[in-house]
């Protein structure tokens, strides 16, 4: 079942992070639930699920960021695709964009960008079917205070 992540979700997408690129869970503090609650709380932020029996399987994170041109237009980017190494190829994380895009077309978005870190060719073609193309623009990222 594909949905938006509740407040109880928290430490099943965190241990779901371990099969993207995290390599421990994140310390329960006070920047955690400040963080935590901006996200569940932001009608802009969309964290999608993707649950099956009960248990978190795949996720990604769809915002909607406001926009002064194409019409006044938001446009909506979507990060933090992953998907628990024993769930893949089973389509839980096409579902997922699935998802995020209805919730771009309900929010009058004019397009959908995607970045992925990832070389791997079978990931790439996984976007490329879900509907995302590599030609239409260049990404650039800057790291900020971080060695990557």
């Amino acid at each position: 079942m594909v949905r938006e992540a509740r407040k109880e979700d928290l430490d099943a997408l965190l241990n779901l992070y371990l099969f993207l690129h995290e390599d421990s869970v994140p310390e329960h503090n006070t920047h955690l639930e400040k963080t935590w609650n901006k996200i569940i709380e932001d009608p802009n932020h969309h964290l999608i699920v993707n649950e099956i029996d009960g248990q978190i399987v795949s996720s990604c994170v769809c915002v909607i960021i406001p926009n002064l041109t194409r019409n006044v237009r938001p446009y909506a980017f979507v990060e933090n695709v992953v998907t628990h190494a024993d769930h893949r190829c089973k389509g839980y994380a096409g579902e997922c964009l699935d998802y995020a895009r209805k919730i771009s077309e309900m929010e009058n978005c004019y397009k959908i960008m995607l970045l992925t870190g990832s070389k791997s060719p079978e990931t790439l073609r996984f976007y490329e079917k879900a509907g995302y193309n590599s030609s239409d623009k260049a990404a650039f990222i800057q790291w900020i205070g971080m060695d990557r």
